[in-house]
């Protein structure tokens, strides 16, 4: 009976990509089974609460094997209609040609770019640790004890981010993290074998984690068995090898050839009749889909109610409940920023920072995160707290090593799980983390991209260390706000605004000392940019700069009132939100018919469209040197004087 509604399905899911004359048939031919007996066996789910906290999580790393996914939870209950199986790839539709997180009732996570579900899934393994902790802690009772599973495939494994973050799950022995490899032995290309030849078990058994191998993919019980022991095991993540035949039963069944292309209608018919199914598409029997859905049924109906029960004997806990209704996105957590004592003397920006985020850890149960091997330079370590591991699984600070690219991934891992989490490194290394970072942005997740050492300022580590394009680079990406702040004061405001926002933050803080200027405006920051000093009494032109050179730009200003030349000064610690305010409101900050210059120390050239031309951007457009930070200016005639001289002429 079970090999019959494989096979509708299997059926179901060749009609979408013959539908849509696009897209991968030979996943869907070898794991198939894989994920049928994950689902029908294992999985703790509710079709009906698609967002139950208690969930597992699943999560298809192997985006391009969607349709798969798509025709399974149609049959397992989730809404999605056979219609829009139908519009599998159409504009629109639910069902796009990699899965989309928010989009997909089911889809855990938005996957394509390989090995970065594989790094989310560390993430949601962590996230489900620390809460499983926090709300025990509360109420004495497992709440959030939910298994996390990743279908990957060989394209997975090849990228580096999956063995970074297999790496640290290893280490953080996260036993309920259970990955099922599709090994297949072929890639898009050809044979695995001009490409990928390790002992992939024996590599993930070095990394700390138990392997089991699956010699036949097609033996719904061996898998059954393998994931059976993978739960018993409490001291390590588990990776189930599953030796598969990708494109089985189709003509071309263990080539490349059925890895990107719809079968041949010969094909296909074959496959149908060899199934007993009939040869139209779509042909979804509506007793057999009640049949189906009966073999699990009373399972996952029991587990939900056992679990609903538990959490109703303690929701007069009221912490727990606000806790429950954060994680839900029904409420947002209450920082009380007027307790913040501000200190009393200048310092570095970045010690700034070490002050925010610890008075924000200290009033939000879930912020959490940790830095790329760089905590004691980004200065984001949360100091009264542990760090997180199996012996601590309530600590807040994650090592993550020096593993930026999985660092990403895995912060988005703790968001899809409703955490406020955040990751730090330098500047210039957020090109490792773009992947990452561009699907956060995607998924409408809110995590905190933190960087440091923002410009050729910071001096003898030189030009591999000194970020030129990579502020630009950030600004340029969709959904996500870049806050490059002054000040404290602009800080503050950076991270009000930053734990209440929905979207992706990006966070770049400097290492240069940072006077106080207690009398600006915090709230002012939601504005993007504002006057943060007016021109005494005729407007002869307006400075723009953010970050560290608001500093100079103020030096600059003061320089040329003496000679009679009254400027303007707007800080722009976010120009992203800039850019969202009414023209009414940019007009009262940068009117028309006013000479406008930019003073910023990367090659971004977003602020032209407020230039008469790009003379009036003074930017850095070159890589810098090793050296003291004024002599690289001086070298750069981007020091003040040579700024000065710049704005003079210009105005």
């Amino acid at each position: 009976m079970e090999k019959k509604y494989l096979n509708q399905i299997k059926s179901l899911a060749l009609d979408m990509v013959d539908e849509a004359n696009s897209g991968h048939p030979g996943i869907v031919l070898s794991a198939m089974p894989i994920i049928y007996t994950l689902y029908t066996r294992h999985l703790k789910f509710n079709p009906l609460d698609p967002k139950w906290l208690n969930r597992d999580r699943f999560i298809l790393s192997c985006g391009h094997g969607s349709a798969l996914l798509y025709s399974l939870l149609h049959y397992v209950g989730y809404d999605i209609s056979l219609e829009e199986l139908k519009r599998f790839r159409k504009l629109r539709s639910v069902t796009p040609g990699h899965p989309e997180y928010g989009l997909t009732p089911g889809v855990e996570a938005t996957t394509g770019p390989l090995g970065q579900g594989i790094a989310n899934g560390v993430g949601i393994a962590l996230a489900q640790r620390y809460l499983n902790s926090l709300t025990n802690s509360l109420v004495n009772e497992d709440l959030m004890d939910h298994y996390t599973y990743v279908l990957v495939s060989d394209g997975d494994l090849m990228e580096g981010i999956s063995y970074e973050a297999s790496s640290l799950a290893g280490m953080q022995k996260l036993n309920k993290l259970i990955v099922l490899y599709d090994s297949n032995d072929v890639c898009l290309d050809g044979d695995l074998n001009k490409t990928f030849t390790e002992d992939v078990l024996l590599r993930f058994k070095s990394m700390g984690w138990q392997t089991i191998l699956v010699n036949d993919g097609n033996n719904l019980d061996e898998i059954d068995r393998a994931i059976k022991e993978a739960k018993e095991n409490t001291t390590s993540p588990t990776l189930i090898e599953v030796k598969t035949i990708i494109g089985y039963e189709s003509i071309n069944e263990g080539s490349h050839e059925t890895h990107g292309k719809p079968l041949t209608k010969e094909d296909l018919n074959n496959l149908k009749t060899k199934w007993g199914l009939p040869l139209d598409k779509f042909n979804v029997s509506e007793d057999d889909l009640f049949e189906f859905r009966e073999l699990f049924k009373e399972r996952i109906q029991n587990e939900y109610l056992k679990w609903t029960d538990k959490y109703l004997e303690c929701s007069s806990n009221e912490e727990l409940k606000h806790i429950f209704a954060v994680l839900n996105k029904e409420e947002k957590e209450n920082i009380p920023w007027d307790e913040f004592s501000y200190p009393n003397e200048d310092g570095e920006l970045r010690n700034y920072n070490n002050l925010v985020m610890n008075f924000i850890a200290d009033n939000s149960k879930l912020f959490i995160g940790g830095s790329a091997d760089l905590a004691s330079s980004c200065k984001t370590n949360l100091n009264n707290f542990k760090e997180l591991n199996k012996e601590n699984p309530n600590g807040k600070n994650i090592w993550f090593g020096v593993r930026e690219h999985a660092m990403g991934a895995i912060i988005n891992g703790l968001s899809l799980s409703g955490l406020k989490s955040f990751g730090s490194t330098f500047l210039t290394f957020s090109d490792y983390q773009k992947p990452s970072l561009r699907l956060n942005a995607l998924m409408d997740l809110n995590s905190v991209y933190i960087y440091s050492h923002d410009s050729v300022m910071i001096g003898e580590d030189g030009p591999t260390h000194q970020p030129i394009e990579q502020l630009g680079t950030l600004r340029s990406i969709p959904n996500v706000n870049v806050f490059r702040p002054f000040d404290l004061n602009e800080l503050i405001g950076s991270w009000k605004y930053i734990m209440n926002s929905d979207k992706t933050s990006c966070l770049i803080v400097n290492k240069n000392k940072t006077p106080l200027f207690n009398s600006l405006e915090i709230e002012d920051v939601k504005m993007g940019a504002y006057i943060i000093s007016k021109e005494q009494n005729n407007l002869d032109g307006i400075i723009i700069s953010s970050g560290s050179e608001v500093l100079f730009a103020l030096e600059i200003q003061k320089e040329l009132l003496s000679e009679n030349i009254d400027l303007r000064v707007v800080s722009v610690p976010c120009l992203d939100l800039f850019e969202t305010q009414s023209e009414i409101y940019k007009q009262k900050i940068l009117p028309v018919g006013i000479k406008k210059i930019v003073i910023e120390a990367s090659n971004d050239i977003g602020y032209l469209k407020y230039l008469t031309n790009e003379k009036y951007l003074i930017n850095i457009n070159q890589f810098g040197y090793s050296g003291h930070k004024d002599q690289i200016l001086e070298t750069l005639n981007f020091a003040p004087k040579s700024l000065t001289d710049i704005v003079r002429n210009l105005i």
